[in-house]
């Protein structure tokens, strides 16, 4: 394979991903299920840490610091449990990625199989119960974070 292909290869699997990332925020929306979430509710913030306690943080640990070696793929094959703080790449994506992912899985929200411990909570949590979750996540992040993440959904929702 020449140089040229690869590189051709690279940027037809770039635009892929861009393309299924847009899916998804179109497909969130038009199913109208992304309910709010907002780190600053205390009550969702409240009701997600339950749920992270629960169903999370077993994976991604009890104070969002994911497995160890989490960049490095495990003999399976699979990636270990990123981190949820400011360390994880959790926040560097916006809600509606966010919410689909936790809602239907990895591989589900890439529409290709990709090897994963996440599971779908689909039909294990409602919609409130994963936006809380994700709401007791954000509620843990340094405040820079937080400005850096609500500007990305800021920018997101203009799309």
């Amino acid at each position: 394979m020449t140089r040229t292909q690869i590189i051709a290869m690279a940027v037809l699997a770039v635009a892929a991903a861009s393309v299924a990332g847009v899916w998804v925020y179109v497909d969130v929306r038009a199913e109208g299920s992304l309910p709010s979430i907002d780190a600053n509710d205390t009550e969702l913030v409240s009701l997600g840490q339950a749920i992270y306690a629960e169903h999370c943080a077993s994976c991604h640990g009890v104070n969002l610091e994911g497995q160890p070696n989490w960049k490095q793929r495990k003999p399976d094959g699979k990636l270990p449990a990123p981190p949820h703080d400011s360390i994880g790449h959790t926040w560097h994506h916006a809600d509606p990625l966010l919410f689909a992912i936790t809602k239907r899985g990895v591989a589900a929200v890439a529409g290709r199989p990709i090897a994963s411990d996440m599971p779908a909570f689909d039909g294990v949590l409602n919609d409130r119960e994963i936006a809380a979750s994700l709401a007791f996540i954000k509620s843990r992040w340094p405040a820079a974070i937080k400005a850096r993440h609500e500007a990305m959904n800021e920018r997101d929702r203009a799309i």
